[in-house]
């Protein structure tokens, strides 16, 4: 497995850039690989997987994070379509609290996001039929889970999108505000 990594938030998160085969057949790449992923000093346990479609474009999804001990460490991938993916570090002792990042992720440049408890997370479809495959180290817990209002001023995130067309749940329409959270991180 060839990677090249880029590390954000003082070494915490990730960007991952597996290297794929390609043939008159198709591609391969390999998405996973303990042995690697501990060499890089990424020891988390997945217990799951998800995927995530979303059939129309500007479908926003977060910010999402659980508190201990139910707390997610995530692998993201795109497979299929295209997204904006926003990382909030709300690690309250950190450096960066309060921070966002964004990456802009296709299926067709095989990135992906590694994600370690102590950020919210979440994402927009830039295209029709997107689908997003993530690893989580813990598992779903709805009491557990928290929803940062995607919009929230004194975030300022830019999603690069008029927000009036955001397609949400009503859960992410009624996320609290980054300054209302008590992080229990």
């Amino acid at each position: 497995m060839s990677l090249k990594i880029t590390k954000y938030f003082n070494d915490s998160v990730f960007l991952i850039e597996n290297i794929s085969y390609s043939d008159n057949r198709g591609y391969f790449s390999e998405i996973y690989n303990k042995k690697i992923f501990k060499k890089l000093s990424i020891n988390t346990e997945f217990v799951q997987d998800n995927i995530s479609f979303s059939k129309n474009e500007n479908t926003l999804r977060g910010l999402h994070f659980q508190n201990p001990p139910f707390a997610q460490s995530k692998l993201i991938q795109v497979t299929r379509g295209m997204i904006i993916d926003i990382i909030l570090d709300i690690r309250k002792n950190s450096n960066t609290y309060g921070k966002y990042l964004k990456f802009h992720i296709s299926s067709e440049h095989f990135k992906q996001l590694y994600i370690p408890e102590g950020f919210a997370h979440g994402f927009c479809t830039l295209v029709r039929n997107t689908e997003v495959f993530y690893k989580v180290s813990n598992y779903y817990s709805p009491e557990n889970e928290q929803t940062i209002y995607f919009n929230d001023k004194d975030l300022s995130i830019d999603w690069n999108i008029n927000t009036h067309n955001f397609i949400l749940s009503e859960k992410d329409k009624k996320g609290l505000f980054f300054n209302d959270i008590v992080s229990p991180f």
